[in-house]
């Protein structure tokens, strides 16, 4: 097989994916677990921060629990909910950490509840400008899965410098 993408669609990889990927999913949730799960398909080691004692169904085995965002440079955080109370601390956290990228899941069409929450806590408009949002891409998506497939879709086409769109025809 010459053309190494179309060998790993038939299931022969060059390797193992990259070790170095952490993907953060903040706050417990169905989108949260879904977002994991397929995280772990694509070679991201996954990492839960619920700093309440929520819990939530199907996590991937392996699952870090966390209080609070890690500090590490290889690490996507996606925040999964914009309606928790703790939203403007966990994020002032994490933008103080060194982080790869930070975003949050949210209805395109309003502001998101960050930007007040962030301010209110004295984070510099050009720090609140470093929270992605709105995040993945517009397919249209409702459930839980369809959003975390959408989320993951746009964060691989970030890390591999890519815009996300369609393929050529």
């Amino acid at each position: 097989m010459s053309d190494p993408t179309c060998g790993v669609a038939h299931g022969h990889t060059p390797g193992e994916p990259a070790g170095d990927r952490v993907l953060v999913a903040v706050f417990a949730s169905p989108v949260a677990a879904a977002l994991l799960r397929f995280g772990v398909e694509c070679g991201f080691a996954p990492v839960l921060v619920e700093p309440t004692d929520r819990d939530v169904d199907g996590l991937p085995d392996g699952t870090a629990r966390l209080a609070a965002v890690p500090a590490d440079p290889h690490a996507d955080v996606v925040v999964c909910d914009h309606h928790r109370d703790e939203l403007g601390e966990v994020l002032r956290d994490a933008l103080a950490t060194d982080t790869r990228w930070i975003g949050l899941m949210g209805n395109p069409r309003h502001e998101g509840p960050h930007v007040a929450a962030l301010a209110a806590l004295g984070v510099p408009a050009e720090e609140v400008a470093r929270v992605h949002r709105p995040i993945g891409l517009d397919i249209g998506s409702r459930a839980p899965a369809e959003i975390a497939v959408s989320t993951l879709a746009g964060l691989l086409a970030d890390r591999n410098g890519r815009s996300g769109g369609q393929l050529a025809r």
